[in-house]
């Protein structure tokens, strides 16, 4: 099997400047999912896919490929991570490097480890899977939660499904948390969708699926780093 990690970072971000790349815990963000694929030893090739030089040369430093930048399209606004996604495939394949499955990495789940790229590949082995996507349980059912009128009445809030149930009581919830999204490369070539069929959730605690969109994210995240790096020492 030849696997890929594909990292994606575009250099536009609005909400957080430069969030990619921005320090955390002494290291730039894009570094921790650089080190995680790497570290898992289960990839022939870990490549970042950005728009920015800048971005590029920091990716080789921690040692990741970046053999071409970005194309305008697949970095505009409106592009998503599996328009790049396609157009690495392709890049590559025109350098004659193909590959039987991808690992999308995106770099705001920095606390994604080695580990868990092992284990969802172990997944999709055990499984005969097409993709395995990663989730991690809800903070809160969202039988607890409703919109609000103008009014900001409560009348009809709380759901006729939810009433007299104690939390502990409830179904369990899960979300999509953004840090694996791995998939048979033949599979999404055909598809562009990896949810199209055999395609199973790997479940990741919630500490480890932080996915960093702002500040408040961020110093979530440096906080952690820096208790699991004391308990290292």
């Amino acid at each position: 099997m030849r696997n890929i990690a594909i990292i994606p970072a575009r250099s536009g971000s609005k909400g957080l400047p430069d969030k990619n790349i921005k320090e955390l815990a002494g290291k730039p963000l894009i570094a921790y999912s650089i080190e995680a694929a790497i570290k898992s030893q289960m990839f022939q090739t870990v490549m970042v896919s950005t728009d920015s030089e800048k971005y590029a040369e920091i990716a080789r430093e921690y040692g990741a490929e970046v053999p071409f930048l970005r194309s305008e399209k697949t970095s505009s606004d409106t592009a998503s991570s599996w328009d790049a996604v396609a157009e690495v495939l392709d890049n590559y394949h025109k350098l004659n490097s193909d590959y039987d499955t991808l690992m999308l990495l995106q770099p705001t789940s920095p606390l994604r480890t080695e580990l868990n790229i092992r284990e969802a590949y172990n997944m999709m082995d055990e499984k005969k899977a097409c993709s395995i996507v990663s989730l991690c349980e809800m903070d809160h059912s969202p039988l607890q939660s409703n919109t609000l009128p103008e009014s900001m009445s409560l009348d009809g809030f709380i759901r006729a499904d939810s009433k007299g149930k104690r939390r502990q009581d409830m179904e369990t919830y899960y979300r999509f948390n953004g840090a694996i999204y791995l998939t048979k490369v033949d599979f999404f070539t055909a598809n562009h969708d990896i949810y199209r069929e055999n395609c199973y959730a790997y479940i990741m605690s919630k500490r480890d699926s932080i996915d960093i969109d702002d500040e408040y994210d961020f110093a979530m995240a440096e906080a952690i780093l820096m208790i699991k790096n004391g308990m290292q020492k």
